[in-house]
């Protein structure tokens, strides 16, 4: 009887699938170019790579360089949700702001009514240097799970 039970209890357990968490990073750029003529962005690749395939190892007995193609590397498949700039002509929009958080906030409420979790959230800025950069980003990556 208990070797039975045994048996019936692997076989049940051998038919569960095991799989690993998937993980999916979505990133919004929002300039802070002063006068708006900056880009922002939401940006969803639609595709996956494989990192394996553009990764080598070095060691001190071979040291040969990744050879992989930038081509091959980018991705060509991605969504791509317009936000606006922080910045107008007059200055700072806070209608934007709030515009870019709405839209935002449906793109990570529809992630999650597809099952990601989202997990992990980090930012930076890369802002303008004085006169003569007129460059700036607001980066921020989203990570998700899905079990």
């Amino acid at each position: 009887m208990k070797k039975s039970l045994c048996i019936i209890c692997l076989a049940i357990v051998a038919t569960f699938e095991i799989h690993a968490q998937q993980y999916k990073i979505i990133t919004s750029v929002e300039s802070i170019v002063p006068s708006g003529i900056g880009r922002s962005r939401i940006i969803d690749a639609q595709e996956e790579k494989d990192f394996a395939e553009y990764t080598s190892e070095q060691t001190e007995e071979d040291n040969t360089r990744n050879k992989s193609k930038r081509g091959n590397i980018r991705v060509k498949n991605f969504e791509e949700t317009k936000l606006l700039n922080f910045y107008n002509i007059a200055g700072i929009r806070f209608q934007n702001i709030a515009a870019n958080d709405a839209v935002t906030s449906s793109k990570l409420t529809a992630m999650a009514a597809d099952g990601w979790e989202l997990v992990f959230v980090s930012s930076a800025v890369e802002s303008d240097a004085g006169d003569k950069d007129g460059q700036g980003i607001f980066i921020t990556r989203y990570v998700f799970k899905k079990d």
